[in-house]
């Protein structure tokens, strides 16, 4: 194959570097992709909704309390790293698509409880109503982002250091008992909207041509993570 005719040549290059038609065929895939992990989501969570399998799944991840909570969500964890990894891996296609894939599945599966409660007990349209905001963050991100041209990948220290001490907030929440107030659904969305920011970036900046599965990804656990705690959010605030 000539080399000029490989429409692989510049995989190795970063958006940033690569030419103008390169960089916006792998910003229209990553995008289309996210697009694809959404109703994706979406699909999955809407046949487990309308199903008693919801039920009976939802009973189960909650039937362990707040400890069981924190095996559920440690099981989480592990299978987001391990769809990670396959989602940015170099050798296979197919294994990228792998990883997105169960990542889809394991953030379905970790939203069903929230879904079924807000579903059941939620005020009406909250689920709606949290999708049509968490849509409208997004997008202004994103503009911000596309915009401005900047590189935020300074934000990456601060984001991962606040990110654990949330995390270590849950964790002491589920152990000591403590309730998780509405200024700690404020203070992810914040979190959230910083991945996004950050995220975003680095698709225009630091992904490399090819990997708009991974970058896809990347968006998509921001996204889902800014929709979790805006639906947390409107929930209690209706509980006032």
């Amino acid at each position: 194959m000539n080399y000029a005719d490989n429409p692989y040549r510049n995989w190795g290059l970063t958006a940033a570097e690569a030419d103008v038609d390169e960089r916006a065929g792998f910003v229209r895939k990553t995008y289309l992709h996210l697009l694809g992990a959404v109703l994706a989501f979406m699909a999955i969570e809407a046949a487990l909704l309308s199903t008693p399998l919801g039920q009976r799944m939802t009973e189960t991840l909650m039937g362990g309390g707040r400890l069981g909570w924190l095996v559920v969500l440690g099981a989480f964890i592990g299978v987001s790293w391990l769809a990670n990894s396959w989602a940015q891996s170099d050798a296979s296609v197919g294994k990228q698509y792998l990883g997105l894939g169960l990542y889809v599945v394991a953030e379905a599966i970790i939203f069903l409880p929230l879904l079924y409660i807000a579903n059941l007990m939620g005020p009406p349209n909250v689920i709606l109503n949290a999708g049509i905001l968490t849509a409208f963050i997004f997008a202004g991100l994103t503009a911000f982002v596309f915009i401005t041209k900047g590189d935020y990948s300074f934000l990456h220290t601060g984001l991962f250091i606040v990110a654990w001490a949330a995390f270590g907030t849950i964790v002491c929440s589920a152990l000591f008992g403590f309730n998780l107030g509405t200024w700690f659904s404020g203070a992810m969305i914040l979190l959230a909207s910083g991945y996004i920011v950050y995220d975003t970036s680095n698709v225009l900046h630091h992904y490399r041509i090819g990997q708009h599965v991974a970058a896809s990804l990347a968006l998509f656990a921001a996204v889902a993570l800014l929709f979790w705690y805006i639906l947390r959010l409107l929930m209690e605030l209706n509980r006032r």
